[in-house]
């Protein structure tokens, strides 16, 4: 298994990609995606999160409960975008690796005002201070496409982790 890089890594080994890839992700105006982790007896368990990019890094907040448990056991973790309406339904960006919890609470912080930011009006809700926040590092990338665009050739481009 590859190591695990941040995003700035991948950015710079794939910068490319990893622009297509935060497009992808923010392609609503604020970062949306499903993630995917593993459940205690091995299967998946996927749900929607919002991914967060601050200082060029990736990251995620997860509230407590059954994904945060996952987690917390296995910090192996897969993060697909949300797809584009016709006709590009079918393109994807997906990513995978592993989570490191973040510990610093002015990043804590700093993630919570950026998602904030993204969404002017929203308040924090009860229990938004709660929330767990993970960096999302990478093994792998997967962009698919329906129609060659910004460069990129029509199926699937794939990065791996040097």
């Amino acid at each position: 298994m590859p190591p695990a890089v941040s995003w700035p890594d991948f950015a710079r080994a794939a910068p490319d990609l990893a622009d297509m890839g935060r497009q992808m992700l923010y392609a609503f105006d604020v970062g949306l995606g499903f993630l995917a982790t593993v459940r205690l007896d091995g299967g998946p368990r996927v749900h929607p999160v919002c991914p967060i990019f601050v200082g060029e890094h990736l990251y995620t907040m997860v509230i407590s409960g059954p994904k945060l448990n996952d987690l917390k056991r296995d910090g192996r973790y897969a993060l697909h975008s949300e797809t584009f309406p016709p006709p590009r339904e079918d393109d994807g960006f997906y990513v995978s690796g592993t989570v490191a919890e973040v510990q610093q609470r002015d990043l804590i912080d700093a993630i919570g005002a950026q998602f904030l930011a993204e969404r002017p009006g929203m308040p924090k809700w009860p229990g938004f201070d709660d929330q767990v926040f993970y960096e999302l590092l990478l093994e792998r990338a997967l962009l698919t496409l329906t129609q060659a665009r910004d460069g990129f050739l029509r199926g699937a481009t794939v990065w791996k982790a040097p």
